[in-house]
């Protein structure tokens, strides 16, 4: 496996994107029903932004339609302005990954509640630190599922269907947020079931809301 290579500090300085719109797009989102969104709304619109996605749905549901429309929307130049950056990743894993896929469309990034702005040198930086925070986290994750496993493995019956340890439910509930991972992927590494994880973990379906969909590229209509 190949090592990553080390970002270049120099690279760390370049303006990002390199041209510019000037437009600002705006995204919000509320998590309950009694939520408002009176006021990310009102801090986006003071910080300038043309147009403003908002999603309304429950935390509780994966699907954030508004903010697909807003990826697309987005173009080459733009800056998607949120109010905080809750309302638009719900783990750091997601977070790093969108502002970089942003990144890679040559879209800048603003979090009006933690002042960062991926278009300044000291904002690219610090979102550096958040990807090899979330490298860290999955590398604790993964070691520790290791030696769950390895834990659950010994204690467990020789033979016959695997027993169903609190240290195989332990590891799956680790690895249920990871969009990288299917159930059927989880139940295959641990062994056991599909059916075995929707027995014995209630908030199976709540667990898996954490992921973010991958978004949708291109422009749209303005």
């Amino acid at each position: 496996m190949s090592t990553p290579l080390e970002p270049d500090p120099f690279e760390l300085l370049v303006a990002e994107p390199a041209v510019r719109t000037e437009i600002r797009i705006g995204y919000a989102r509320v998590s309950t029903g009694g939520q408002k969104l009176d006021r990310q709304l009102d801090a986006l619109t003071e910080a300038g932004c043309r147009r403003i996605f908002a999603d309304k749905k429950s935390g509780k549901d994966d699907l954030r339609p508004e903010l697909k429309a807003c990826h697309a929307f987005l173009q080459s130049g733009d800056t998607l302005v949120v109010p905080a950056l809750d309302r638009y990743g719900r783990s750091l894993k997601d977070l790093v990954n969108m502002v970089g896929e942003l990144r890679s469309r040559g879209i800048g990034f603003t979090s009006l509640h933690e002042r960062l702005d991926t278009t300044t040198p000291g904002g690219r930086l610090i979102f550096h630190v958040f990807a090899a925070l979330a490298e860290f986290i999955r590398e604790l994750i993964v070691s520790g599922t290791r030696e769950g496993l390895a834990a659950a493995r010994a204690r467990g019956k020789v033979g016959g269907r695997p027993s169903v340890d609190a240290d195989i439910i332990k590891a799956a509930r680790d690895m249920l947020p990871n969009p990288d991972l299917s159930i059927t992927a989880i139940a295959k590494l641990l062994k056991v079931s599909p059916g075995t994880l929707y027995n014995h973990i209630p908030d199976l379906r709540e667990l898996r809301t954490s992921r973010i969909p991958a978004q949708l590229n291109g422009g749209g209509n303005r």
